[in-house]
C-alpha cells in the first residue's frame, strides 16, 4: 500500500488530509514538528511526503534539503503563497506546490498525479472511496476491508481499470471466466449485482443496453 507522510504544524489539517487520503486507499502518518519528521523519515520508508513550510524544529526547506538525496517525491502544502517561496520549493526538488486553503479533492488529484509520475501506483487502483492493492490483492472501501470472491475481484479490477468505458459481456466472461461463457447465462448479472451491493455502486455500475456494463466515476 502507498505510504504517505503528512508534515504540518496544524493537527486539524493533518487529520483532514489523513481522513481523505485514507478514504482514497492510502496509508498515512502525520507529525507536527520538523525534527520529528526527519526522525520518522530516518526510521521508515515513505512513497510521498506532504510538507508544510512553517514548522517548529526545522522548516520545510530544511527538511527538503535533508530528504532530497532520498528521492522521495514531495508536495509543499503551505499558507505561504509568495512566488519566491514557490520557486524556492520547486528548485529544491518539490514535485508540486499547493497553497492553503485548498480543496481536498484537488489535493487527492495532485497526489495521484505525482505518484503516477513516479510509477508508484501501478499496483493501486482507486475509484472514489474504493481502493484495490493488486500486489496484496486487498480491497478496501473507505479504508475498511471488503471480502470478495475470485470472480467478483476479477470483475472489480476490470471495471476499475476501464472507468467510464462500456465493457462487452463477452469480454468480461472471457477475462474472468475464461472458456465458461454461455450466451444466455445470468451468472455475470448476478455477480454484478453482488458487486454493486458490496461496493455501494448501485448508481455507478450501470448496464449498457445490448453491450454490457460501465463503471461511471
Amino acid at each position: 500500500m502507498i505510504k504517505i507522510l503528512i508534515v504540518d504544524d496544524e493537527k486539524p489539517i493533518c487529520d483532514l488530509i489523513d481522513m481523505n487520503l485514507s478514504a482514497a486507499g492510502y496509508f498515512c502518518k502525520s507529525v507536527q514538528d520538523g525534527m520529528e519528521a526527519i526522525d520518522l523519515i530516518e526510521r521508515e520508508k515513505f512513497d510521498l511526503i506532504l510538507l508544510d513550510i512553517m514548522l517548529p524544529g526545522a522548516d520545510g526547506f530544511d527538511i527538503m534539503e535533508y530528504i532530497r538525496p532520498l528521492h522521495i517525491p514531495v508536495i509543499f502544502i503551505t499558507a505561504k503563497s509568495d512566488v519566491k517561496d514557490k520557486v524556492k520549493g520547486l528548485k529544491l526538488g518539490a514535485e508540486d506546490y499547493l497553497a492553503k486553503p485548498f480543496d481536498v479533492v484537488e489535493l487527492v488529484a495532485r497526489v495521484e498525479v505525482v505518484l503516477r509520475r513516479f510509477r508508484k501506483t501501478e499496483n493501486l487502483l482507486v475509484a472514489g472511496d474504493i481502493a484495490v492493492d493488486m500486489e496484496a490483492r486487498k480491497v478496501t472501501k473507505a479504508g475498511k476491508p471488503v471480502v470478495l470472491t475470485n470472480k467478483e475481484y476479477g470483475l472489480l479490477v476490470l471495471f476499475m481499470q476501464n472507468k467510464n468505458i462500456a465493457l462487452f459481456k463477452e469480454m468480461l466472461y472471457e477475462k474472468v471466466w475464461g472458456d465458461e461463457y454461455i450466451a444466455d447465462s445470468r451468472t455475470l448479472e448476478l455477480h454484478v449485482q453482488r458487486l454493486r451491493r458490496k461496493m455501494g455502486w448501485e448508481r455507478n455500475l450501470v448496464a449498457v443496453y445490448k453491450v454490457g456494463y460501465r463503471l461511471e466515476v
